[in-house]
């Protein structure tokens, strides 16, 4: 993998083409959960930000890491209950060979959006 990118274009480019279908479809329900954020690269991964850092995700030999806060990880605690998670960390880990939980993730946005306009009063309503 390449050591830094431009963009989340160039960061789904760099991976073999089922993984690529996976990010795409990630990075659509983000765009559909907060259509008025925008794409960022951050840590060398895919990211969105609205009023700050909204959520990341990446993808790793086995898996995609989706990083919505600690707060995310605890609000969703039980629908992630079948997902290797750190709330430490507000890292979840969705196994390549199995469904991605794309209502979730939808879900997960949503609730980051919402929290980061709540700490900023709204300015991007």
């Amino acid at each position: 993998m390449k050591k830094s990118f431009e963009s989340i274009d160039e960061y789904i480019a760099s991976f073999p083409k089922n993984v690529q279908t996976v990010l795409e479809q990630i990075r659509q329900v983000i765009k559909e959960a907060a259509p008025k954020s925008e794409e960022a690269i951050s840590y060398n991964m895919a990211a969105f930000k609205l009023n700050g850092n909204l959520v990341w995700f990446g993808a790793f030999k086995n898996h995609i890491g989706f990083y919505p806060r600690e707060s995310a990880i605890e609000e969703f605690k039980e629908k992630l209950s079948g997902y290797e998670v750190s709330k430490v960390q507000g890292t979840v880990k969705f196994p390549l060979d199995k469904p991605i939980p794309l209502d979730l993730i939808k879900e997960m946005v949503k609730f980051r959006v919402k929290e980061n306009l709540k700490e900023t009063n709204g300015s991007k309503c």
